[in-house]
């Protein structure tokens, strides 16, 4: 039996893709950056599947390439250009299995999209705190895979803080059953952080034990605009003092994305009357329905006027207006590809660093990159920023596009000097492979490199990412 029989023979004979119109989808980064051909698009329905799955493409020394909603920057989940690769989509495992109101815990399945994740715990009257743009499209698997981040990583962490236990399938088919919902558990290594953050690597997640969280019942919302990048992160631990560490998101925005976000992207509108350098989209939040938060963020507001901080802002009053904030912060990055191309950045900082460091590279990009402007907006209260560069207008795009690697090499060059990361939380993907080998101490290659032998001695999960292939 062929290759196509045997995976038919398991998965069904829907179960796979190989017509290029339905591959197609799976082959190509929604950046349009990676572009990949494969054998076909396996697609289980269970952890069976995936176990046997795995097992033939072992045994057959295929390579397996884990394909979630295809959201991420940094072509994780794109197959190489061989075509011998095969992807394994999970779309079909979409289960939320249970919600235990009482254990504040829910278990799902990596193909569940982040935000049927979030109603199935508002359901509950709970809540699951995750939240990126792309939650309408995103699936679990991927957020586990990549540690996601997002706009409220200052108050409930990364996606690794949100996670109780997992179900894996290795390399060979072995299942690991690491669904626990216990909070406290020292039995030995924690197995399930191995497979947060590594990309599909060393096995597939098929399914999670996630945190939930008081039902949020309260919020106040402000867009600020600051002097500097200095004054907002002054801003920023004033109001984790007054609000009793209430702050959930805290947001950096430059005047630039405010005009680039007004003229490309329908429904956006600049919330102050004047022009100001830099703002901050900033939210408290509470599960109780009394907490005078408004009231709270007003006060701080109005202290940090008086003292400079803040230069004007705007508390809104309805949910209406909360929403218009938002889709401003979020539309940037789409408003950037209308504007024309970019060089992207997704770096991390000491918070102490940002202001020094921003003005450093600022200096650097306006006397390196003259056909580029600086948009560097993102999560300040945890440090990322996203650090890009688009084309001017009127500019050469492939001159423009030809300062990639210099500029990357400059900026990621000074994030070190600086004590950050050049990976925040778009992870390695295959983009990113060589920069990992130049900033990684040796030690850590060196132990990552004996993780993946150990876990994927064939090197068929997803080669090439991470870690360059054997």
């Amino acid at each position: 039996m062929d290759l196509l029989g045997k995976l038919q023979a398991i998965l069904g004979t829907d179960g796979v893709l190989t017509e290029p119109a339905d591959c197609a989808p799976f082959l190509a980064d929604h950046l349009g950056r990676c572009q990949g051909r494969a054998l076909g698009v396996a697609q289980p329905r269970s952890v069976s599947e995936v176990s046997q799955l795995l097992a033939l493409c072992d045994a057959e020394r295929i390579g397996v390439v884990p394909h979630g909603g295809n959201t991420g920057y940094c072509g994780g989940a794109i197959p190489d250009e061989s075509g011998r690769q095969l992807v394994v989509s999970l779309r079909r495992m979409n289960r939320i299995r249970s919600v235990d109101v009482g254990n504040y815990s829910l278990t799902a399945e990596a193909g569940c999209v982040l935000a049927q994740v979030q109603a199935a715990a508002a359901e509950a009257a709970r809540f699951f705190p995750l939240s990126i743009g792309s939650q309408g499209s995103c699936q679990i698997g991927g957020n586990l895979s990549t540690n996601a981040g997002g706009v409220n990583v200052l108050r409930y962490g990364m996606m690794r803080d949100l996670v109780l236990g997992l179900e894996v399938v290795l390399a060979g088919g072995r299942v690991l059953d690491g669904l626990s919902v216990l909070r406290k558990d020292n039995t030995g290594y924690d197995l399930k952080s191995l497979f947060l953050g590594a990309e599909g690597t060393l096995g597939i997640i098929t399914a999670a034990s996630l945190k939930l969280f008081p039902e949020i019942r309260m919020r106040a919302t402000a867009l600020a605009a600051v002097p500097d990048v200095r004054a907002a992160v002054t801003l920023l631990t004033e109001l984790r003092a007054v609000s009793g560490d209430r702050v959930s998101s805290f947001e950096l925005i430059p005047r630039v994305a405010i005009e680039l976000t007004t003229r490309h992207i329908p429904g956006v509108s600049d919330p102050l009357p004047g022009a100001y350098s830099w703002y901050v989209l900033c939210e408290l939040s509470s599960s109780r329905a009394a907490e005078p938060l408004d009231a709270v963020l007003e006060e701080a507001l109005g202290a940090a006027l008086e003292g400079g901080t803040v230069l004007d802002a705007v508390v809104v009053r309805s949910e209406r207006e909360r929403t218009a904030l938002w889709k401003l912060r979020e539309s940037i990055p789409p408003a950037q590809r209308h504007e024309g191309a970019s060089l992207k950045h997704d770096i991390s900082l000491p918070i102490a660093a940002l202001a020094d460091f921003v003005e450093r590279a600022a200096g650097w990009i306006g006397a390196q990159v003259p056909d580029g402007r600086l948009v560097a907006y993102g999560h300040v209260g945890d440090g990322n920023l996203h650090f890009n560069l688009s084309q001017l207008p009127g500019t050469d795009r492939d001159r423009f596009l030809a300062r990639t690697d210099s500029v990357r090499r400059g900026v990621h060059d000074l994030v070190r000097e600086f004590g950050g990361s050049f990976s925040a939380e778009h992870g390695i993907g295959r983009t990113k492979v060589g920069e990992l080998e130049r900033y990684a101490s040796p030690v850590e290659l060196e132990l990552m490199r004996a993780v993946k032998q150990a876990l994927d001695p064939h090197d068929i999960m997803n080669p090439g990412k991470v870690l360059r292939s054997r």
